[in-house]
Protein backbone atom coordinates (compact mmCIF):
# COMPACT_ATOMS: atom_id res chain seq x y z
CA UNK A 1 0.00 0.00 0.00
CA UNK A 2 1.28 3.45 -0.87
CA UNK A 3 0.18 6.90 0.05
CA UNK A 4 0.41 10.22 -1.76
CA UNK A 5 -0.34 13.62 -0.32
CA UNK A 6 -0.10 17.09 -1.77
CA UNK A 7 0.29 19.89 0.81
CA UNK A 8 -2.52 22.42 0.97
CA UNK A 9 -0.93 24.92 3.33
CA UNK A 10 -0.78 28.33 1.66
CA UNK A 11 0.57 30.56 4.40
CA UNK A 12 0.33 33.78 2.43
CA UNK A 13 -3.32 33.16 1.50
CA UNK A 14 -4.22 32.28 5.09
CA UNK A 15 -2.56 35.43 6.39
CA UNK A 16 -4.40 37.57 3.84
CA UNK A 17 -7.70 35.94 4.82
CA UNK A 18 -6.88 36.58 8.48
CA UNK A 19 -6.31 40.28 7.82
CA UNK A 20 -9.59 40.55 5.92
CA UNK A 21 -11.46 38.81 8.71
CA UNK A 22 -9.85 41.15 11.25
CA UNK A 23 -10.92 44.27 9.35
CA UNK A 24 -14.46 42.97 8.97
CA UNK A 25 -14.60 42.11 12.69
CA UNK A 26 -13.59 45.66 13.68
CA UNK A 27 -16.21 47.21 11.38
CA UNK A 28 -19.02 44.93 12.55
CA UNK A 29 -18.27 45.21 16.27
CA UNK A 30 -18.04 49.00 16.24
CA UNK A 31 -21.33 49.53 14.47
CA UNK A 32 -23.12 46.81 16.47
CA UNK A 33 -22.57 48.79 19.69
CA UNK A 34 -24.06 51.90 18.08
CA UNK A 35 -27.07 49.95 16.82
CA UNK A 36 -27.84 48.39 20.22
CA UNK A 37 -27.94 51.83 21.87
CA UNK A 38 -30.17 53.35 19.19
CA UNK A 39 -32.39 50.26 18.96
CA UNK A 40 -33.23 50.38 22.67
CA UNK A 41 -33.62 54.16 22.59
CA UNK A 42 -36.25 54.11 19.82
CA UNK A 43 -37.77 50.69 20.64
CA UNK A 44 -37.10 49.19 17.21
CA UNK A 45 -37.13 45.39 16.99
CA UNK A 46 -35.81 45.61 13.43
CA UNK A 47 -32.72 47.47 14.65
CA UNK A 48 -32.29 45.17 17.66
CA UNK A 49 -32.66 42.08 15.45
CA UNK A 50 -30.03 43.55 13.14
CA UNK A 51 -27.81 44.18 16.18
CA UNK A 52 -28.35 40.60 17.36
CA UNK A 53 -27.45 39.37 13.91
CA UNK A 54 -24.36 41.57 13.93
CA UNK A 55 -23.40 40.01 17.27
CA UNK A 56 -23.50 36.61 15.57
CA UNK A 57 -21.53 38.16 12.70
CA UNK A 58 -18.83 39.26 15.13
CA UNK A 59 -18.85 35.86 16.81
CA UNK A 60 -18.75 34.12 13.44
CA UNK A 61 -15.77 36.13 12.27
CA UNK A 62 -13.92 35.69 15.57
CA UNK A 63 -14.63 31.97 15.45
CA UNK A 64 -13.45 31.85 11.85
CA UNK A 65 -10.17 33.49 12.85
CA UNK A 66 -9.59 30.98 15.66
CA UNK A 67 -10.62 28.00 13.52
CA UNK A 68 -8.36 29.09 10.66
CA UNK A 69 -5.41 29.30 13.03
CA UNK A 70 -6.17 25.88 14.53
CA UNK A 71 -6.55 24.29 11.10
CA UNK A 72 -3.00 25.29 10.19
CA UNK A 73 -1.47 23.33 13.04
CA UNK A 74 0.55 20.34 11.80
CA UNK A 75 -0.64 16.78 12.34
CA UNK A 76 0.52 15.36 15.66
CA UNK A 77 -0.41 12.66 18.14
CA UNK A 78 -3.84 11.21 17.52
CA UNK A 79 -4.81 14.06 15.14
CA UNK A 80 -3.34 12.57 11.98
CA UNK A 81 -4.93 15.23 9.77
CA UNK A 82 -4.15 18.00 12.20
CA UNK A 83 -7.10 20.19 13.18
CA UNK A 84 -8.30 20.90 9.65
CA UNK A 85 -11.91 20.20 10.56
CA UNK A 86 -11.93 22.98 13.14
CA UNK A 87 -13.05 25.16 10.21
CA UNK A 88 -15.95 22.80 9.49
CA UNK A 89 -17.05 22.85 13.13
CA UNK A 90 -16.89 26.64 12.99
CA UNK A 91 -19.11 26.68 9.89
CA UNK A 92 -21.60 24.33 11.56
CA UNK A 93 -21.77 26.46 14.69
CA UNK A 94 -22.27 29.59 12.58
CA UNK A 95 -25.14 27.92 10.74
CA UNK A 96 -26.77 26.77 13.98
CA UNK A 97 -26.57 30.24 15.55
CA UNK A 98 -28.14 31.81 12.46
CA UNK A 99 -31.08 29.41 12.56
CA UNK A 100 -31.53 29.64 16.35
CA UNK A 101 -31.46 33.42 16.40
CA UNK A 102 -33.83 33.56 13.43
CA UNK A 103 -36.41 31.55 15.37
CA UNK A 104 -36.23 34.00 18.29
CA UNK A 105 -36.60 36.97 15.95
CA UNK A 106 -39.55 35.28 14.22
CA UNK A 107 -41.37 34.91 17.54
CA UNK A 108 -40.75 38.54 18.48
CA UNK A 109 -41.62 39.76 14.97
CA UNK A 110 -45.01 38.04 15.08
CA UNK A 111 -45.64 39.58 18.49
CA UNK A 112 -44.84 43.01 17.04
CA UNK A 113 -47.34 42.44 14.25
CA UNK A 114 -50.07 41.69 16.78
CA UNK A 115 -49.17 44.56 19.10
CA UNK A 116 -47.03 47.09 17.22
CA UNK A 117 -45.17 49.50 19.55
CA UNK A 118 -44.34 53.10 18.84
CA UNK A 119 -41.20 53.24 16.66
CA UNK A 120 -39.28 56.35 15.65
CA UNK A 121 -38.96 55.90 11.91
CA UNK A 122 -36.35 58.62 11.33
CA UNK A 123 -33.81 57.09 13.73
CA UNK A 124 -34.39 53.62 12.30
CA UNK A 125 -33.88 54.90 8.76
CA UNK A 126 -30.67 56.81 9.55
CA UNK A 127 -29.05 53.95 11.47
CA UNK A 128 -30.07 51.44 8.80
CA UNK A 129 -28.56 53.56 6.01
CA UNK A 130 -25.28 53.81 7.92
CA UNK A 131 -25.48 50.07 8.53
CA UNK A 132 -25.83 49.42 4.81
CA UNK A 133 -22.59 51.31 4.24
CA UNK A 134 -20.72 49.48 7.02
CA UNK A 135 -21.92 46.05 5.95
CA UNK A 136 -21.29 46.78 2.30
CA UNK A 137 -17.69 47.59 3.18
CA UNK A 138 -17.34 44.46 5.35
CA UNK A 139 -18.91 42.31 2.61
CA UNK A 140 -16.49 43.71 0.04
CA UNK A 141 -13.55 42.97 2.33
CA UNK A 142 -14.63 39.35 2.91
CA UNK A 143 -15.54 38.78 -0.74
CA UNK A 144 -11.83 38.95 -1.53
CA UNK A 145 -11.01 36.11 0.89
CA UNK A 146 -10.90 32.41 0.00
CA UNK A 147 -14.61 31.56 -0.04
CA UNK A 148 -13.92 27.94 -1.02
CA UNK A 149 -13.35 27.54 2.72
CA UNK A 150 -16.66 26.83 4.47
CA UNK A 151 -15.23 28.64 7.46
CA UNK A 152 -14.71 31.90 5.54
CA UNK A 153 -17.95 31.36 3.62
CA UNK A 154 -19.81 31.09 6.94
CA UNK A 155 -18.49 34.47 8.06
CA UNK A 156 -19.26 35.96 4.62
CA UNK A 157 -22.85 34.67 4.69
CA UNK A 158 -23.39 36.20 8.12
CA UNK A 159 -22.27 39.62 6.91
CA UNK A 160 -24.07 39.40 3.55
CA UNK A 161 -27.33 38.46 5.24
CA UNK A 162 -26.94 41.41 7.58
CA UNK A 163 -26.46 43.70 4.58
CA UNK A 164 -29.81 42.56 3.17
CA UNK A 165 -31.33 42.92 6.63
CA UNK A 166 -30.27 46.56 6.82
CA UNK A 167 -31.88 47.20 3.45
CA UNK A 168 -35.15 45.76 4.79
CA UNK A 169 -34.81 47.81 7.98
CA UNK A 170 -34.19 51.00 6.00
CA UNK A 171 -37.34 50.38 3.99
CA UNK A 172 -39.27 49.77 7.22
CA UNK A 173 -37.94 53.02 8.68
CA UNK A 174 -38.97 54.94 5.58
CA UNK A 175 -42.45 53.41 5.63
CA UNK A 176 -42.92 54.26 9.32
CA UNK A 177 -41.63 57.79 8.78
CA UNK A 178 -43.86 58.47 5.79
CA UNK A 179 -47.03 56.57 6.69
CA UNK A 180 -46.85 55.81 10.42
CA UNK A 181 -47.41 52.11 9.70
CA UNK A 182 -45.71 50.65 12.81
CA UNK A 183 -46.11 47.03 11.73
CA UNK A 184 -43.46 47.61 9.06
CA UNK A 185 -40.85 47.13 11.80
CA UNK A 186 -42.13 43.64 12.59
CA UNK A 187 -42.40 42.75 8.90
CA UNK A 188 -38.77 43.79 8.35
CA UNK A 189 -37.71 41.65 11.32
CA UNK A 190 -39.48 38.61 9.79
CA UNK A 191 -37.72 39.21 6.48
CA UNK A 192 -34.40 39.31 8.34
CA UNK A 193 -35.27 36.01 10.05
CA UNK A 194 -36.12 34.37 6.71
CA UNK A 195 -32.74 35.38 5.27
CA UNK A 196 -30.96 34.07 8.36
CA UNK A 197 -32.70 30.70 8.14
CA UNK A 198 -31.82 30.39 4.46
CA UNK A 199 -28.12 31.13 5.05
CA UNK A 200 -27.95 29.04 8.22
CA UNK A 201 -29.52 26.01 6.58
CA UNK A 202 -27.02 26.21 3.71
CA UNK A 203 -24.07 26.23 6.12
CA UNK A 204 -25.50 23.35 8.16
CA UNK A 205 -26.10 21.30 5.02
CA UNK A 206 -22.64 21.78 3.54
CA UNK A 207 -20.71 21.38 6.80
CA UNK A 208 -22.84 18.35 7.62
CA UNK A 209 -21.80 16.72 4.34
CA UNK A 210 -18.15 17.09 5.32
CA UNK A 211 -18.67 15.77 8.85
CA UNK A 212 -20.64 12.79 7.51
CA UNK A 213 -17.83 12.21 4.98
CA UNK A 214 -20.06 12.44 1.92
CA UNK A 215 -18.33 12.62 -1.45
CA UNK A 216 -17.41 16.23 -2.29
CA UNK A 217 -19.80 18.00 -4.63
CA UNK A 218 -18.66 17.56 -8.21
CA UNK A 219 -16.95 14.23 -7.53
CA UNK A 220 -18.99 11.14 -8.47
CA UNK A 221 -17.58 7.97 -6.85
CA UNK A 222 -19.19 5.83 -9.58
CA UNK A 223 -17.47 7.82 -12.32
CA UNK A 224 -14.15 7.67 -10.47
CA UNK A 225 -14.52 3.90 -10.06
CA UNK A 226 -15.27 3.42 -13.75
CA UNK A 227 -12.30 5.58 -14.71
CA UNK A 228 -9.90 3.58 -12.54
CA UNK A 229 -11.33 0.25 -13.75
CA UNK A 230 -10.89 1.29 -17.38
CA UNK A 231 -7.13 1.81 -17.04
CA UNK A 232 -4.82 -0.75 -18.72
CA UNK A 233 -4.29 -4.02 -16.79
CA UNK A 234 -6.73 -3.08 -14.02
CA UNK A 235 -8.89 -6.09 -13.10
CA UNK A 236 -10.99 -4.82 -10.23
CA UNK A 237 -11.60 -1.71 -8.11
CA UNK A 238 -13.31 -2.02 -4.74
CA UNK A 239 -13.46 -0.44 -1.28
CA UNK A 240 -13.48 2.93 -3.02
CA UNK A 241 -14.08 5.85 -0.66
CA UNK A 242 -14.08 9.55 -1.52
CA UNK A 243 -14.52 12.19 1.17
CA UNK A 244 -13.50 15.70 2.13
CA UNK A 245 -11.16 16.23 5.08
CA UNK A 246 -11.88 19.97 5.06
CA UNK A 247 -13.01 22.59 2.56
CA UNK A 248 -11.15 22.06 -0.70
CA UNK A 249 -9.24 19.03 0.60
CA UNK A 250 -10.69 15.90 -1.09
CA UNK A 251 -9.22 12.49 -0.27
CA UNK A 252 -9.59 9.01 -1.73
CA UNK A 253 -8.75 5.45 -0.78
CA UNK A 254 -9.26 2.32 -2.87
CA UNK A 255 -8.15 -1.28 -3.32
CA UNK A 256 -7.10 -2.01 -6.92
CA UNK A 257 -6.31 -5.42 -8.39
CA UNK A 258 -4.18 -5.64 -11.56
CA UNK A 259 -3.24 -8.54 -13.81
CA UNK A 260 -0.64 -11.00 -12.60
CA UNK A 261 2.91 -10.01 -13.45
CA UNK A 262 2.24 -6.24 -13.48
CA UNK A 263 4.42 -3.73 -11.67
CA UNK A 264 2.11 -2.69 -8.85
CA UNK A 265 4.15 0.36 -7.85
CA UNK A 266 4.19 1.70 -11.40
CA UNK A 267 0.44 1.20 -11.68
CA UNK A 268 -0.11 2.93 -8.36
CA UNK A 269 1.78 5.98 -9.61
CA UNK A 270 -0.15 5.97 -12.89
CA UNK A 271 -3.53 5.69 -11.15
CA UNK A 272 -2.60 8.47 -8.71
CA UNK A 273 -1.71 10.66 -11.71
CA UNK A 274 -5.09 9.91 -13.33
CA UNK A 275 -6.88 10.90 -10.12
CA UNK A 276 -4.89 14.13 -9.92
CA UNK A 277 -5.36 15.12 -13.56
CA UNK A 278 -8.96 14.03 -14.09
CA UNK A 279 -10.48 14.75 -10.69
CA UNK A 280 -8.01 17.08 -8.92
CA UNK A 281 -7.65 14.60 -6.04
CA UNK A 282 -4.13 14.89 -4.68
CA UNK A 283 -4.49 13.02 -1.39
CA UNK A 284 -4.81 9.36 -2.36
CA UNK A 285 -4.25 6.05 -0.62
CA UNK A 286 -4.18 3.20 -3.16
CA UNK A 287 -3.56 -0.43 -2.34
CA UNK A 288 -2.55 -2.13 -5.60
CA UNK A 289 -2.16 -5.90 -5.73
CA UNK A 290 -1.73 -8.56 -8.40
CA UNK A 291 -4.56 -10.93 -9.18
CA UNK A 292 -3.56 -14.59 -9.00
CA UNK A 293 -5.70 -17.11 -10.89
CA UNK A 294 -9.41 -17.07 -11.65
CA UNK A 295 -11.24 -15.27 -14.47
CA UNK A 296 -10.68 -11.56 -15.02
CA UNK A 297 -13.44 -9.16 -14.14
CA UNK A 298 -13.87 -5.44 -13.78
CA UNK A 299 -15.90 -3.97 -10.96
CA UNK A 300 -16.15 -0.23 -11.53
CA UNK A 301 -18.28 0.34 -8.45
CA UNK A 302 -16.82 -0.11 -4.98
CA UNK A 303 -18.14 -2.96 -2.86
CA UNK A 304 -17.79 -4.12 0.71
CA UNK A 305 -16.61 -7.61 -0.20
Amino acid sequence: MAHQHHGHAHAHGHEADGRRLGVALALITSFMLVEVVVGFAVSSLALLSDAAHMLTDAGAIALALVAARLSRRPAQGGYTFGLRRAEILSAQLNGATLVGLALVITYEGIHRLVEPPEVEGAAVLVVALVGIGVNLLATTVLAGANRESLNVEGAFQHVLTDLFAFVATAVAGAVILLTGFGRADGIAALLVAALMIRSGYGLLRESGRVLLEAAPRGLDPSEIGRTLASQPHVVEVHDLHVWEVSSGFPALSAHVTVKSGCDTQRHRRELAAVLSERFAIEHTTLQVEERHGGPLSIEPMHSDT
